[in-house]
């Protein structure tokens, strides 16, 4: 039987992803309180993330898959979440500035038979950055629907200094490891589009 993708999330950067390695999918946005996860560990909190987003979206056909993630920043064991301000963005730069920090994405996968979680790292470097490229920085939209107040794939391209792990994975999806998931044999058969 042929599989059909659920993707549990609203993100237009992992929606982005599937449709750059021709994956259909249809969206079915899930309904959570994020708050309730309290871990200060980036790696459980995005595993933990991924679950509760991919558990809260219900099954409509017994041929579904269900694809739930969540991405976080981390530097010096402290998660940085999307910013809410500009003197968030600010800060959250700043601290990146010149130095080496974690992006995390929990990943659920999960049929009505199967499930699979992981969490993917990726160790992102940025140059050292001067107080005007900060300020002009968080004055463009970039900074402020992404973890860790920038976005690899966008203007916060110019800060990245070096990458040792999975470049999709610091956007918002470990694209390549989640399609080795889904051709597992539980999960097979998701029609590639033309």
């Amino acid at each position: 039987m042929t599989k059909s993708l659920i993707l549990a999330s609203s993100s237009p950067r992992r929606q982005e992803l599937l449709k750059q390695v021709k994956i259909p999918f249809d969206i079915r946005k899930p309904n959570v309180d994020e708050s309730q996860i309290k871990t200060d560990d980036p790696e459980e909190k995005v595993k933990q993330l991924a679950i509760l987003k991919g558990e809260n979206v219900p099954f409509h056909h017994s041929n579904e898959v269900i694809l739930s993630a969540d991405t976080v920043v981390s530097y010096n064991q402290k998660i940085f979440e999307k910013p809410s301000d500009k003197e968030e963005a600010y800060r959250m730069i700043s601290q990146l500035s010149g130095d080496t920090h974690e992006v995390f994405t929990g990943v659920m996968i999960r049929s009505q038979d199967n499930e699979i979680t992981f969490v993917e790292k990726t160790q992102v470097e940025f140059w050292p950055l001067s107080q005007e490229e900060i300020k002009w920085y968080i004055t463009t939209n970039d900074p402020y629907d992404k973890a860790g107040a920038y976005g690899i794939q966008s203007i916060g391209a110019m800060f990245v200094k070096q990458i040792i792990g999975d470049y999709y994975n610091v956007v918002g999806l470990p694209i390549s490891r989640v399609l080795r998931c889904l051709s597992l044999p539980d999960f097979c058969r998701i029609p590639l589009n033309k």
